[in-house]
């Protein structure tokens, strides 16, 4: 369900400030989705993801895909990695595993025949480029049997890449192979980082591909990094944003390194005492939002930066932006196929994940199965709420009437325990409330997710602090 407001006030600069991100930082969600993808259940299955595609059918949907496809497969482990993936240097695997990928999308495919137009694709990992050349041309081609694409112009389709793996010979053929978008894993460029994480990467061999994509005609460069990592301290991290601006990628995404060894087992191999103490983590955030902001970048919000032309900078000041697990996109009316191990799609009223090892996902192929393990179905509560948190997140404001017309509650009554907390994050500056608007401070952007917790009922019923990263 899409919610816009008819007349949006000026959306507010981002505002660093220390003191209250000392005080209201805490583990929380990143709300690529709402419910949470720790709340799904088993008793969610492939039979119910059927009937959500016979509900679409049902009611005649024409609305474009989103088709996201998992690739697992790495060459070697980073240590701050928190994927789904397989660390292997046996090239057999990646064979098999695109012969039961091909079979899931054919049996997606045959699902949504006469509802199959797709404006949006992303290849995630893992390393997606560690198909070959032609392992990707085939995976193409047998996309394009089973789904209708948008033309070139008109739809989004990006790849992940790890530029260690590249040459720019094969960016120009990922570009005919009919992708437009490109996202790089950097992280860091500096030596004595990269070593600690084991991700050695020079500059040089990055901006080498960033340069062939532009050659190759991407509509968008994309560059990852992250701060908090070990070794890392304000230096580095400075030298580091120099050379990104110098390379004037059209994103930037500067992610808070969450170290949950518990939860993940390559970063048991990060050496804790290397890692920078939380004061030194502000200072190097403050620096990335100053840095950026005086090259010209502006600030979409979950630690994402992109130049005001770029189609998420428009689309936020437009009041069209939309938060999936890809992240942020310009394509708000779509529902997400996804495929492959672990693989979070998003069909009608319902999300689903896919089985998360090999073997279980080959087993439920073979059986002529889509390999769905776990799922939730919304209630009217979860889409309202859902809602609710995207307009905050993706335009850090919300009119409250506007969801009123679109469900039948009152707002102020329905949310009446949530306002009153609310308040009191009004009297911290993160937000301001009238009659008509939830807005959120200049202040209270890079604390979005403390506010949007507010409106998570699961949260309230069985909070879970230890599965989440910090909100700053």
């Amino acid at each position: 369900m899409v919610v816009t407001a008819t007349t949006r006030p000026e959306v507010p600069a981002v505002q660093f400030d220390a003191a209250l991100l000392r005080r209201l930082a805490k583990s929380g969600p990143r709300y690529t989705s709402y419910p949470t993808a720790d709340r799904f259940s088993e008793r969610f299955g492939y039979r119910d993801y059927l009937q959500a595609v016979a509900g679409l059918r049902t009611r005649g949907s024409r609305n474009p895909l989103s088709i996201y496809l998992h690739i697992p497969f790495c060459e070697s482990v980073c240590y701050y990695c928190a994927c789904n993936k397989v660390v292997t240097k046996n090239r057999d695997k990646a064979v098999t595993y695109l012969s039961y990928l091909k079979r899931e999308i054919e049996l997606q495919g045959r699902l949504f025949e006469g509802m199959n137009q797709v404006s949006q694709l992303h290849l995630g990992g893992g390393t997606p480029t560690y198909f070959s050349d032609a392992q990707m041309g085939d995976l193409m081609s047998h996309l394009r049997r089973w789904f209708q694409f948008a033309p070139d112009s008109v739809g989004e389709y990006s790849i992940e890449v790890d530029p260690r793996t590249l040459s720019p010979e094969r960016i120009h053929v990922l570009r005919q192979q009919g992708f437009n978008r490109i996202s790089l894993g950097v992280q860091d460029f500096d030596p004595d980082v990269q070593k600690a994480v084991h991700r050695l990467q020079p500059a040089e061999q990055t901006l080498a591909i960033i340069e062939a994509a532009r050659a190759a005609g991407f509509r968008s460069v994309s560059i990852d990094l992250i701060y908090g990592l070990p070794k890392q301290n304000v230096i580095s991290m400075a030298q580091t944003l120099a050379k990104v601006i110098h390379a004037a990628p059209d994103r930037i995404a500067i992610y808070n390194y969450a170290h949950l060894p518990h939860l993940f087992k390559p970063q048991r191999r990060i050496i804790e005492d290397e890692l920078p103490p939380a004061e030194a983590k502000l200072d190097m955030l403050s620096l990335c939002i100053r840095r950026l902001t005086d090259a010209g970048y502006v600030y979409i919000g979950m630690d994402h930066f992109a130049k005001p032309t770029d189609d998420l900078a428009v689309a936020q000041r437009q009041g069209r932006l939309h938060r999936n697990f890809q992240g942020y996109s310009t394509h708000s009316d779509t529902d997400l196929i996804a495929c492959g191990v672990s693989a979070i799609g998003s069909i009608g009223a319902t999300y689903s994940q896919n089985l998360k090892t090999l073997d279980a996902y080959y087993e439920r192929l073979d059986r002529k199965e889509l390999p769905i393990a776990r799922g939730i179905a919304l209630t009217m509560d979860d889409a309202v709420r859902r809602v609710v948190i995207q307009m905050l997140m993706c335009n850090f404001e919300l009119s409250m009437s506007s969801i009123e017309t679109v469900y039948p509650i009152t707002f102020k009554t329905y949310f009446a325990t949530e306002m009153e907390q609310l308040k009191e994050l009004e009297q911290d500056g993160l937000l301001t409330i009238d009659k008509e608007w939830i807005g959120v401070s200049a202040r209270g952007r890079l604390l979005i997710r403390n506010i949007c917790m507010v409106f998570d009922r699961y949260l309230q019923h069985r909070p879970e602090p230890q599965r989440y990263s910090k909100t700053i």
